[in-house]
Formats: C-alpha cells, sequence, structure tokens
C-alpha cells in the first residue's frame, strides 16, 4: 500500500500483518498474529476452544503472549483467546 510505514524485520507474514491493520487491529495485535507459526494458513478445522482443555488453551495463550495467563480459568482463557 502506498504511504505504509514497512512494519520490520520482525514481522514475519507482513501481507497478513497489513490486512489486520487495514481491518483495525492495533500494530502490536497486527504483528503477534501474524508472527505466529501457521500464520496466513487457511483452516477452519481447529477445535472449539470450549472442547480443549486448560492446558491446550494455556499453551495457545502463551503462543500469542497473552499476558497473565498463569492464573486464568478455563473461561477465562477462551474469553482471552477470542478477544486477543
Amino acid at each position: 500500500m502506498p504511504g505504509r510505514k514497512d512494519p520490520g524485520p520482525s514481522v514475519k507474514n507482513k501481507e497478513q500483518y497489513e490486512a489486520l491493520r487495514d481491518r483495525g487491529y492495533s500494530k502490536e495485535k497486527s504483528a503477534r498474529i501474524a508472527n505466529t507459526e501457521d500464520s496466513g494458513t487457511k483452516g477452519g478445522h481447529a477445535e472449539k476452544y470450549e472442547d480443549r482443555t486448560k492446558e491446550e488453551l494455556y499453551e495457545q495463550a502463551k503462543k500469542v503472549g497473552i499476558d497473565g495467563r498463569s492464573k486464568m480459568s478455563k473461561s477465562e482463557l477462551i474469553h482471552a483467546l477470542r478477544n486477543n
């Protein structure tokens, strides 16, 4: 996009980063999502959060960088994952 500043070398999937920014996501959240291992892959095959164990939710929260996850209940982890 013309006029856009390059997000830098720390962003692994720049195309996804820009798409998220265009949708109104913050720079931090866009970078966090664009830097996940499976960034940019289409899926829709993920298990529902409610069907996962608390440990699985914790690992996903860790992967995306959610702070305070060690003190969260399963429902709090689900909420944090859906809203971060």
